[in-house]
């Protein structure tokens, strides 16, 4: 999602922004007279699942889909949509799910939906954006060079006595991981989900930390996981869950020993894996 948009907004100037409800625009009408409209947007960056898309206003739009956030872009000539799969990404716009609507000078316009209205897009100073609650708390970005196998080994055991997977989850330990990404990796690493964090030894962690970053690095070469309705700048359609290899795979053969996969529940979230390669603790 940011390096598409990081490709179609700078430059644009926002003309004027509609939103139906505070929950999911919770910004004070002057700071959206005098620090939005008329801005235009110079970069779009990403720390763990928020997006920040700056403003030349010194101010950033600082967007959290939660769980069924989207943002659809739309002109003449492009249309890119990401997020929560569902037909809001390429259906006609506003429509039902539609919760902020921004119109930039030249005609495109950006849609935030969001069926469950947990998400929200927030105006804050972009100097300040480091200082919310949220990016003081959350973990090392799992794509940079220094997140190696060492430093998720020590992160992982500020939840030593949980599931590995719960830990992995937990975006106070590493930044961005999901519950596709997790199961995957995992998969990777022979390792069984519901295994204490205690109980998995280095080899393990460097098995796992290369898995993470491939599977992590596959995802977004293939445009993410939203395979159905999720479309790139060029208009591709996202395409990674071809290439999984446990997720939503219940039934199906194990690509690595041929037994069947299966799918059960650990850390309260839907889980899939192979009772063979990933052995039970």
């Amino acid at each position: 999602m940011r390096i598409g948009l990081q490709r179609l907004l700078p430059t644009l100037v926002v003309q004027s922004v509609e939103f139906d409800t505070p929950k999911s625009f919770p910004n004070a009408k002057g700071d959206v007279a005098k620090f939005l409209v008329g801005a235009s947007v110079t970069a779009v960056k990403r720390r763990a699942k928020v997006l920040l898309i700056e403003l030349s206003s010194k101010y950033t739009l600082v967007t959290h889909l939660k769980m069924t956030g989207q943002l659809v872009f739309d002109s003449r000539s492009v249309h890119f949509g990401a997020g929560h799969p569902s037909d809001s990404l390429v259906s006609k716009l506003p429509d039902k799910s539609t919760r902020v609507e921004l119109t930039f000078t030249d005609g495109s316009k950006l849609y935030f939906n969001d069926q469950r209205k947990f998400g929200w897009m927030k105006l804050i100073p972009t100097v300040e954006v480091p200082n919310i609650d949220f990016m003081k708390k959350v973990g090392p970005e799992p794509l940079t060079a220094e997140f190696t196998w060492q430093v998720m080994r020590d992160r992982l055991q500020r939840r030593k006595n949980t599931s590995i997977k719960a830990a992995l989850l937990d975006q106070s330990v590493i930044a961005g991981v999901g519950n596709i990404y997790a199961d995957e990796s995992l998969w990777g690493a022979k390792l069984h989900p519901a295994t204490l964090v205690k109980n998995v030894s280095d080899a393990k962690i460097k098995l796992l930390h290369k898995a993470l970053v491939d599977v992590l690095t596959l995802s977004i070469q293939k445009g993410g996981s939203s395979n159905h309705t999720y479309v790139d700048a060029e208009g591709h359609k996202g395409s990674y869950m071809s290439f999984a290899n446990v997720f939503r795979r219940e039934g199906q053969a194990c690509p690595r020993c041929g037994r069947t996969i299966i799918k059960t529940r650990v850390a309260g979230r839907g889980t899939h894996l192979c009772p063979h390669c990933q052995k039970s603790p």
